[in-house]
């Protein structure tokens, strides 16, 4: 269909399942694209599957912010002005009790989904086209507080106030900015999370959230791209400041 044809894209967390996924879709319709990720080796492998003519790859650290200036240079110099930034770089974190809760795990988490979505934010906005698109990941966290997940739901819930003081602001320029809040994902970071619920709980992690889904399962990479295309595109043309569930209905 050719939706974002000549569009260029800006990716952070690039290199992970629901990164690459969305690269792929962006690049199947007519996007460049622009991944940042903190691991070039990481990013050395989804590069090889990826056309090098229409695509960046640029290893960063997003919580950095002479990082996040340099990867919007770089996109910039390559491909011209952004239209579409896709937030999506995050952590987890651990799952533990808030008096055993380590300081510096949590205040890693707040760095990459808070500080990092603001940086991109910062230094992508001035670079980008009036009616673009800005999508940051969130998560059905945002939705929900959990005992011990205190770094990454706190986290969760930020992403969304930064999402809703851009949306307004940037309105005047066209520029839409949402949130899109997946629920749990059959990948490797899914997993982790589970295993460290798991031990927490003393029972299966990945059981656990599928009885907390009404559609009985975990959500793939692939499906949770098809809604971050929507918000990306101008299929979405009058959507901002909105809060996108993709999680088989865990909020409901």
């Amino acid at each position: 269909m050719d939706i974002l044809k000549d569009k260029c894209c800006l990716v952070t967390g690039g290199a992970g399942s629901l990164g690459i996924a969305t690269a792929r879709l962006f690049l199947a319709e007519g996007a460049c694209i622009s991944l940042v990720d903190l691991s070039a080796e990481s990013l050395a492998e989804a590069a090889a599957t990826l056309p090098p003519d229409r695509t960046l790859c640029i290893a960063a650290d997003v919580s950095r912010e002479e990082d996040a200036a340099r990867y919007v240079a770089d996109t910039v110099s390559r491909f011209g002005p952004i239209d579409v930034l896709f937030s999506n770089a995050g952590n987890f974190g651990t799952v533990a009790p808030i008096e055993h809760y380590p300081t510096d795990v949590f205040d890693a988490v707040q760095a990459v989904h808070v500080r990092g979505a603001f940086l991109a934010a910062k230094h992508a906005v001035p670079r980008m086209r009036d009616g673009g698109s800005i999508v940051i990941t969130s998560s059905v966290a945002a939705t929900r507080g959990d005992p011990g997940v205190h770094a990454y739901i706190v986290a969760k819930h930020a992403q969304v106030g930064l999402m809703r003081c851009l949306a307004k602001e940037l309105a005047p320029r066209a520029i839409r900015v949402n949130t899109i809040h997946p629920g749990p994902i059959d990948n490797g970071f899914q997993l982790a999370v589970e295993q460290g619920l798991g031990a927490a709980i003393g029972g299966d992690g990945t059981e656990f959230f599928n009885r907390l889904i009404p559609l009985g399962r975990h959500g793939t990479a692939d499906e949770i791209a098809q809604s971050v295309l929507y918000l990306a595109s101008d299929q979405s043309s009058f959507v901002t400041g909105t809060t996108l569930m993709v999680d088989g209905g865990m909020s409901a």
